[in-house]
């Protein structure tokens, strides 16, 4: 065993509930009770093995509260990640969420070490399209240039003009549109998110049919009786249908949702997407009631403490992109992160 790895195995000691008293307290608020001091050997060994590496660790906001809070650097939405990833002073970053997020971060960052501690986190938007679709259509529209959201393949993304997060999907669309003189643009995968954005601007959009099967599943009967029987605010995610979108008093990305809440102050709020934002969005706002007809995102949830932990003891894992792939997928995130967010609450 080496030195590294003997100093980071997860040992119990009553030290620990000292030693971490206000990430503890802040975990209680957030997780059952009874859970807490099973996970502090793990985060306590992860910070060691963290300092030993001179790792960062980043977490999407879809992450459990013990993953979001107890171990990691940087915390946020998706386009927060990237933005972190070309910014980033480490040498190795372990990336706390799904597969493309991975990706887009060793693509911005090339000459770091790029970590995820589960392979198989994947996304059922980056699933839905591959390269030789995006290739297809651009026959079929000659000249329309190429929008896609972040949620896709680096193969993907390397076929595309120019790439987006829910945080900037209006602003890049039609700054893609402005720079090109295109009156249409090719958005996908997400037909939801395309439909939204659709709705935000006066570019015709050609969409693809892919969807979230976290945000798919809400119904607006689901949304009309939350705020029924809670007498609560809804804000909803734009990967959510038309109808529900209807529903809501806000519709907006991840980190919008925060912004919204820091502006309005709800007594009680229904969060109509992935379970863990409302859990993590407790800590900053522990006044406001948050109401859960949420859906767990089964990917992000194969992301654990012992697998962050086994991930950095071993590297293992390194996420890996073509050259030539990385060079034009680079292209199309350097242009969502010179629009940058410009989302309006």
């Amino acid at each position: 065993m080496t030195a590294t790895a003997a100093l980071s195995v997860p040992r119990w000691r009553d030290e620990l509930e000292t030693e971490y008293a206000p990430l503890v307290a802040t975990l209680e608020q957030l997780i059952p009770c009874m859970e807490v001091p099973m996970h502090l050997p793990w985060i306590d060994a992860i910070n060691t093995l963290k300092e030993d590496r001179d790792a960062v660790i980043m977490a999407h906001s879809y992450q459990s509260p013990e993953i979001f809070h107890g171990v990691a650097d940087v915390t946020g939405d998706s386009l927060a990640l990237a933005q972190a990833a070309a910014d980033c002073d480490s040498g190795l970053i372990v990336l706390c969420g799904v597969h493309f997020m991975a990706e887009s971060a060793k693509i911005l960052a090339p000459a770091k070490t790029v970590l995820i501690p589960d392979l198989e986190a994947g996304c059922s938007l980056a699933a839905s399209i591959t390269a030789a679709d995006v290739r297809a259509l651009r026959k079929r529209h000659p000249g329309v240039p190429v929008v896609s959201y972040v949620n896709t393949s680096a193969e993907v993304k390397a076929e595309s003009d120019a790439c987006c997060t829910s945080a900037n999907a209006v602003q890049v669309v039609e700054a893609i549109a402005a720079e090109t003189g295109a009156r249409q643009v090719i958005f996908l995968p997400d037909r939801y998110l395309g439909s939204w954005v659709a709705t935000q601007t006066g570019v015709e959009l050609v969409l693809w049919n892919g969807t979230c099967e976290v945000h798919e599943t809400f119904t607006a009967q689901q949304v009309r009786h939350t705020r029924e029987q809670f007498d609560t605010r809804v804000v909803a995610h734009p990967e959510c249908s038309p109808e529900v979108l209807a529903e809501a008093d806000f519709v907006g990305s991840t980190s919008a949702m925060g912004r919204w809440l820091e502006k309005e102050q709800p007594a009680r709020v229904a969060m109509i997407t992935e379970c863990s934002m409302a859990d993590n969005l407790k800590n900053r706002f522990p006044q406001v009631q948050f109401i859960k007809p949420c859906n767990l995102c089964p990917h992000m949830k194969r992301i654990t403490l012992q697998n962050i932990h086994a991930c950095l003891r071993d590297l293992r894992h390194e996420v890996v992109v073509a050259p030539d792939v990385a060079e034009r997928a680079r292209r199309a995130l350097d242009r969502m992160l010179a629009v940058g967010r410009r989302e309006q609450v």
